[in-house]
């Protein structure tokens, strides 16, 4: 039984079908898990007054997650990396903000979406994490790095709606209030603009979880070059599947915008982005570009997105300059993954934590 991957409604069906138990046990065991912040049942005085039963459960739960091998700190930014029984590691990035702190979660190991400024786009795809891994970044962020992680960004590495299913159950499972308890609204799922996955996300009715998207280009024979996902989703379809998006009352898409200079931020990038974005409630989120490992491109100066910033306002576009954290560490927008493998350590993979 893979813990980390049952919401407390899950855990009862599952003890009832296996063990005959119910409500009071599976209290007992997120107690435990979440309350104590410790995956050891066995060392719960609820459980071991459970005879046989915390016997057999303590055999069969599996609280594997993967092992964080290291971490990099820097003016309030935390990278770590988590190794995996398989060898391959991803990267998350706890950020403190003022009040709370934001951990980005990885979906995959690596990405098959091919965006010509992305460090992770650079392994391509190894494969999906399962629902466990995924709550795990959040949960050892939690444990290791503050008790305050209270907002989700699901903007790591990988391409969440390639990997849709085992995300919304994490969603069910990091949301649940027995739980890590972090309300939807505190989520953010990112996405290159996958058809399928965007439109399984508004049937599947979570007007709660914020939604963005990446966008970085105004026309589409641009944004084909920078993310060859609009070669079979082009920007057209894309507005008017968000055009036609169930979005809750007063809410805005997020559109995020890596400012390549010379490439996507011309005067004619503006107007076209201007237009496009006309109709749609939507806040662009301006992030200068962050080099990688032999970047095709240059950061931008901040001047260049001064100008670039203001040429938009004027053009009375609602944007926001995101204010780049992480960078020196590898851990700012677009450059997770090139260092994942390199830390890699000897041994068997756990899930104990630095």
């Amino acid at each position: 039984m893979k813990i980390f991957e049952l919401t407390y409604e899950n855990l009862v069906e599952e003890l009832a079908r296996k063990y005959g138990k119910g409500e009071y046990h599976a209290t007992a065991i997120f107690r435990q898990l979440y309350g104590r912040m410790n995956t050891d049942m066995a060392a719960s005085q609820d459980m071991a007054a459970s005879g046989e039963f915390a016997s057999l459960f303590c055999r069969a739960v599996e609280t594997e997650t993967g092992r964080v091998v290291r971490k990099k700190e820097q003016e309030g930014v935390v990278k770590f990396v988590t190794r995996f029984s398989d060898g391959l590691s991803v990267e998350s990035v706890v950020i403190s903000m003022v009040r709370h702190k934001t951990v980005c979660v990885s979906t995959q190991a690596g990405c098959r979406m091919g965006c010509r400024f992305c460090e992770t786009a650079k392994e391509g795809l190894s494969r999906n994490l399962t629902v466990q891994e995924i709550v795990g970044q959040v949960y050892a962020a939690r444990k290791n790095f503050g008790s305050d992680v209270r907002n989700i960004v699901f903007m790591g590495m990988g391409e969440p709606f390639d990997n849709y299913d085992n995300v919304i159950q994490s969603i069910n499972v990091v949301s649940d209030q027995r739980g890590l308890d972090i309300a939807r609204r505190r989520i953010t799922v990112s996405t290159a603009g996958l058809e399928a996955g965007l439109k399984k996300f508004a049937a599947d009715g979570m007007p709660h979880v914020k939604l963005a998207i990446s966008l970085n280009a105004s026309n589409d024979r641009l944004r084909s070059e920078l993310m060859p996902v609009n070669r079979a989703f082009p920007m057209d379809k894309l507005r008017k599947l968000l055009l036609g998006y169930p979005l809750k009352k007063k809410d805005t898409f997020m559109i995020a915008y890596v400012q390549i200079p010379g490439v996507n931020d011309r005067p004619e990038h503006v107007l076209e982005l201007a237009q496009y974005l006309a109709l749609l409630p939507a806040k662009v989120n301006l992030i200068p570009f962050n080099p990688g490992t032999d970047s095709l491109y240059r950061p931008p100066t901040a001047k260049e997105t001064e100008t670039f910033r203001d040429l938009l306002i004027e053009k009375r576009v609602n944007i926001q300059k995101r204010t780049t954290k992480g960078k020196d560490l590898m851990a700012a927008c677009g450059q997770l993954g090139g260092e994942a493998g390199q830390w890699e350590l000897p041994g068997p993979s756990n899930n104990k934590i630095l």
